[in-house]
């Protein structure tokens, strides 16, 4: 009876150990590379295909925590803290999208990897807009949710904008602001006047996409409409009952529809 209770416990065992991952703070999977004068942190979980996530502003690595442990049971998942966010620091005054969708093409260089997928939330599907027109031969296929072309309540939410305004001005006010004070302060500086990506510049990603946002989303449905219209490879999903948090608020479904588009071929209609 013992040795038939074996397999059944080390199943348990392996269940309880990936529930007790921390993503973000897992020593055994993350690594620091140094390039462009930070040292970015960076997980990496599973075998295969690589997959690289990318967070949103002010993020990290654990906003992933719903979604690293079905992709990477396909898929070798690699996500980074990005500039400035999480555990990779960065003191310099001015931070641009730009910027940050070349650190990940610098990271994906010394990885060695030529290609991936990408799967980017918020300001990380701006970065991976950015990474696809500007280094497409590092994008197999892109999954963004969330992105927006420009500022402005024209892109984003009245509510939205004006919280980050006010909080702006809150920050403002602090004449000796702390490191996160100053931190916080630059990345919400640089939402107010980024990114400023062309309608007509979205032509230039020849990759499948797939154009992701939440039916309550901060992003204003029209506006999602402009970036899937103006790709020429691109599926658009509205996902129900889900705010901009789609990967959180409607995760079963957010993953294995995310997973269907990296792995069948893309159909043009």
């Amino acid at each position: 009876m013992r040795n038939l209770l074996l397999p059944f416990l080390f199943l348990i065992s392996l269940k309880s150990s990936a529930q007790n991952i921390v993503y973000g703070n897992n020593k055994a999977a993350g690594k620091y590379y140094t390039f462009r004068g930070i040292k970015m942190y960076c997980e990496i979980y599973g075998k295969g295909e690589p997959l690289l996530m990318i967070h949103g502003n002010g993020g990290s690595i654990s906003d992933f925590r719903m979604n690293i442990g079905y992709f990477s049971k396909y898929f070798k998942v690699i996500v980074p803290d990005m500039r400035s966010q999480g555990k990779t620091k960065d003191v310099a005054d001015s931070l641009s999208y730009e910027m940050m969708a070349d650190d990940i093409a610098v990271l994906m260089d010394t990885l060695k990897i030529d290609s991936a997928n990408i799967l980017g939330w918020s300001d990380g599907g701006n970065d991976g807009l950015l990474l696809a027109m500007y280094h497409s031969k590092k994008v197999k296929k892109l999954a963004i949710t969330g992105a927006n072309l420009w500022p402005g309540t024209s892109a984003i939410v009245e509510s939205s904008v004006n919280g980050d305004k006010k909080r702006l001005a809150e920050l403002d006010k602090i004449s000796n602001k702390s490191a996160a004070e100053k931190n916080e302060y630059k990345l919400l500086s640089m939402m107010q006047v980024q990114p400023n990506i062309a309608i007509e510049d979205l032509s230039a990603i020849k990759c499948p996409t797939l154009v992701i946002a939440g039916d309550h989303d901060l992003i204003r449905p029209e506006h999602t409409l402009l970036i899937y219209q103006n790709i020429p490879k691109a599926y658009l999903w509205i996902v129900p009952n889900s705010t901009h948090s789609t990967l959180q608020d409607q995760r079963d479904a957010f993953n294995k529809t995310v997973h269907d588009f990296f792995i069948k071929p893309f159909h043009s209609f």
